[in-house]
């Protein structure tokens, strides 16, 4: 399980027809980026994990990651944990890399990542969540082929200049879908991003006035009406609304910042996506605090098909599955399967609205190598000679010996812990695989608790 290789690519997948994100006014997407990570291991093990990228922002990573991974054991979680929260204090979120380990920590034991968190064989429900920003008549007609399709839910982006613009969206399509069609609605104001267009900015009282309307219009849920660190103000909105609120997708600090979340009382649905939120281990103990306080859990989705795959193995090893919706990102014409999903061997295909759960070991994908060539620019692969001879160069031979001896003989103090906790019968994972209980809820809102 000793890591030997990290590589990593810029990735750039051209889409179908130009995508505008509702969270980011007047940027027309032409292509799917992500920052690609492969993990191998001294028995030739891959682990493969992505980060959402807007271009090449990343091109310094690995003269970092190499130091920090290279020889390390990818099932020693505690260990990998450790070396990225240190990253984190130079100014890097790289959580979402350690999802590598667990796609090793699968294949190694030949079992999918929702299995090692204690989930059971299945499928999923998913509702259709749409990306971009369309009036009420525009939005009817993807809606209803969305519903043509088997979907049963689905979610609106609203994002316009005005309360007004906005209420039309959601009047005009409640009024066309009835009763029988379920949809939540993402305002996008968790992290408001005007780097291009203006984007506008609610307070309290405009969140107040939209989820007042959506409530009484029959919506099932709203998303992020307010700052993701806005939780007094969420907290509010809550207590006076009849609409469950939902966010937390990318706040990034993980469990700590989440409690503050769940003592406030700030949101009914919580949605961390592992991408952003600190990887895997820390979402399942974010599940965890989350079951405890009574709240319901369903994550974001919104990057590519393998941070879909990601979240796809939390959500079905969480007591929430049989019960909650599951977001399937799909905007046409631009962000479809395909594309989303443009360097897996097979897209992440629904059938009818429901998504049956990967049983292949690890996250549950295949790279398509041909696809990677084509969309993929290798800009950093470290291997221990490689990393020896940058430090050389950089350092001088005398320095690179002292600081490699140093290093060897951290690593092999921990080897040493590790084989005799091992030796002893303890399994290194099991420690952050604990099985998640909640009782099931008829409704996404949170009653007060006593």
């Amino acid at each position: 399980m000793r890591i030997t290789d990290v590589t990593l690519w810029h990735v750039s997948v051209p889409l179908p027809a130009p995508f505008y994100p509702s969270w980011i006014p007047g940027l027309p997407q032409t292509e799917n980026r992500f920052t690609l990570v492969r993990l191998r291991t001294a028995a030739g093990l891959e682990g493969w994990s992505a980060g959402p990228a807007m271009d090449v922002e990343r091109q310094g990573l690995g003269a970092l990651l190499g130091p920090y991974l290279l020889d390390e054991r990818a099932d020693d979680l505690a260990s990998i944990r450790q070396r990225l929260r240190e990253m984190t204090y130079l100014g890097w979120h790289v959580g979402w890399l350690e999802a590598a380990c667990w796609d090793v920590i699968g294949k190694a034991r030949g079992v999918p990542v929702w299995q090692l968190l204690g989930g059971r064989p299945g499928r999923v429900q998913l509702y259709a969540s749409t990306g971009d920003v369309k009036d009420g008549k525009a939005r009817i007609v993807e809606l209803e082929k969305r519903r043509a399709e088997g979907f049963v839910a689905a979610k609106l982006r609203v994002h316009k200049p005005t309360l007004a613009e906005d209420l039309e969206q959601i009047e005009t399509v409640a009024a066309a879908m009835g009763d029988d069609f379920a949809m939540g609605i993402d305002a996008n104001q968790g992290w408001r991003v005007a780097v291009v267009a203006d984007a506008p900015l609610w307070d309290l009282d405009r969140a107040l006035r939209f989820a007042d309307r959506a409530a009484e219009l029959g919506y099932k849920w709203l998303e992020e009406p307010l700052a993701n660190d806005d939780y007094d103000g969420m907290a509010e909105l809550r207590r006076r609304t009849a609409i469950p609120i939902a966010g937390a997708e990318l706040n990034h600090v993980g469990l700590p910042e989440v409690k503050v979340m769940l003592e406030k009382r700030s949101l009914d649905v919580y949605q961390p996506d592992s991408v952003f939120a600190g990887g895997i281990s820390e979402t399942w103990r974010m599940i965890g605090a989350i079951a405890k306080a009574g709240a319901r859990y369903t994550p974001h989705t919104w990057t590519n098909g393998i941070g879909f795959a990601i979240n796809l193995q939390l959500f079905s090893a969480s007591p929430w599955r049989d019960d909650t919706l599951l977001e399937y990102p799909i905007s046409e014409p631009g962000w479809v399967p395909q594309f989303r999903d443009g360097l897996l061997q097979q897209p992440w295909s629904h059938d009818r609205g429901w998504l049956d759960l990967p049983t292949t070991p690890g996250l549950g994908f295949d790279i398509d190598a041909k696809q990677l060539w084509r969309y993929g620019k290798l800009f950093y692969r470290g291997t221990k000679l490689r990393v020896a001879l940058h430090a050389v160069l950089d350092k001088g031979i005398k320095t690179a010996k002292e600081l490699g001896a140093v290093r060897d003989a951290r690593l092999s103090a921990r080897a040493a812990e590790l084989a005799k906790r091992e030796a002893a019968g303890e399994d290194i994972v099991a420690a952050f695989c604990q099985p998640v209980t909640a009782a099931p809820r008829a409704s996404w809102k949170l009653e007060e608790l006593p």
